[in-house]
């Protein structure tokens, strides 16, 4: 028997909220959508990414499998939630929460439409919107037009506000602590998941010591050793360390959708010669990239000076990703902003209020003297007169020779 009284969606609505931030920043987030809607003509915008719904109302999704969204319209903003998740999202949210059921296909659209009505111009997000949701949007919304609003957030969220620079400087001094546990554990003998644990320990723990109220998820290390340096993303194995290996460390602190970084060469116990000539080399280059980063200054050229750096000393054909990217609400599976990264096909000026990475990385192939993956990452703030480096733990091989 079908039952035919169930909701196919409802309000559910308990606990008292805890945000990131406060309801005022929440606003002045929106305040500044609205703007770009209006610009747009935009009646109503349907975010559908981890990111954007993040950023603009506080709650940080977990799909598996399930679509959610945020529903912005000049006077509401409102998240949409699946049944199983309960009152949580209302908790973590700024603003009202619909919950969808699934005793019915698509009442997650049908929610949606119940913000938005029929007919009416609607912004999405280009880069996240699925071939099937888009054609479900049509279906449902029966949009008059659709607008791709998704660059736009995106240069929003690339400018921090006050709020976020704090809570970001909190992720880099996490980061560091997960950077000195690293630094402990890394000797000769032990595997690379050992020592990735005992960093990602220290920072779940620092991050509840700072940050009590929040939800904790996400934070993660990949501590990579001898040949599997050679990519910046390899994953940790079960490697064992041996003498003389070289080592990559990075700790990525996650505090409430918002990721920073620590990046560091190592070796263990001792470093030949030629080895130590290439880590010097990046080391000089991390820092005369560092002193680039300045308002005013563009990206691509950045990115060439450092390219002439590394082509004066012959090692620019080892040379493997652009030299830094923004900071902000993303992680390894959602968010980049990718209107602010040190390549040569990105033109963005740096401005006051931004907050980008120095990371350059020289791969040398196995067989070659120096061979492995040479890589230091600062998190930098762009300010009125030129940076702050908010990374602490120090680079180099006065500070990271390890497992003596």
């Amino acid at each position: 028997m079908i039952m035919t009284n169930r909701p196919q969606f409802y309000r559910f609505h308990q606990g008292a909220e805890v945000l990131p931030f406060a309801p005022s920043e929440y606003d002045a987030r929106l305040k500044g959508l609205r703007q770009i809607m209006a610009a747009k003509g935009v009646a109503a915008a349907v975010f559908t990414s981890m990111h954007n719904i993040a950023y603009y109302s506080g709650f940080l999704y977990c799909a598996f499998g399930r679509p959610y969204a945020l529903v912005v319209t000049a006077t509401e903003n409102v998240t949409i939630s699946a049944g199983i998740d309960a009152a949580q999202p209302w908790r973590r949210c700024h603003g009202d929460n619909i919950t969808y059921t699934d005793w019915e296909r698509d009442n997650y659209w049908r929610a949606i439409l119940s913000v938005t009505g029929s007919g009416a111009v609607i912004g999405m997000e280009g880069d996240h919107l699925t071939l099937v949701q888009s054609q479900k949007l049509e279906a449902f919304l029966a949009p008059s037009r659709i607008v791709d609003i998704a660059p736009a957030t995106m240069v929003q969220r690339m400018k921090k506000s006050q709020a976020e620079l704090d809570l970001i400087r909190h992720g880099a001094g996490v980061a560091d602590v997960g950077g000195y546990a690293i630094h402990e554990a890394a000797r000769a003998g032990v595997r690379e998941i050992d020592v990735a644990m005992a960093g990602r320990d220290a920072m779940e723990l620092e991050i509840a010591k700072r940050f009590p109220d929040a939800e904790y998820r996400d934070t993660w290390v990949w501590f990579q050793s001898g040949i599997n340096t050679d990519g910046a993303h390899n994953p940790v194995t079960g490697r064992v360390l041996e003498r003389g290996d070289i080592l990559s460390l990075n700790t990525f602190p996650m505090i409430s959708g918002y990721y920073t970084a620590l990046e560091r060469t190592m070796f263990v116990q001792e470093v030949d010669p030629a080895s130590l000539k290439i880590w010097e080399a990046n080391v000089a280059a991390h820092e005369y990239g560092m002193s680039l980063l300045v308002p005013g200054a563009k990206c691509s050229e950045i990115t060439a000076k450092i390219n002439t750096f590394f082509e004066e000393r012959q090692l620019l054909q080892y040379r493997t990703f652009g030299y830094g990217h923004s900071f902000g609400v993303l992680s390894h599976y959602y968010g980049r902003e990718a209107g602010l990264e040190l390549r040569e096909d990105i033109d963005t000026v740096l401005e006051p209020g931004m907050v980008i990475s120095m990371e350059p990385m020289l791969t040398i192939p196995e067989g070659t003297p120096g061979a492995g993956g040479y890589r230091e990452h600062d998190i930098l703030f762009i300010t009125e007169d030129g940076n702050e480096d908010i990374t602490k733990y120090p680079y180099g091989p006065a500070q990271n020779i390890v497992g003596n």
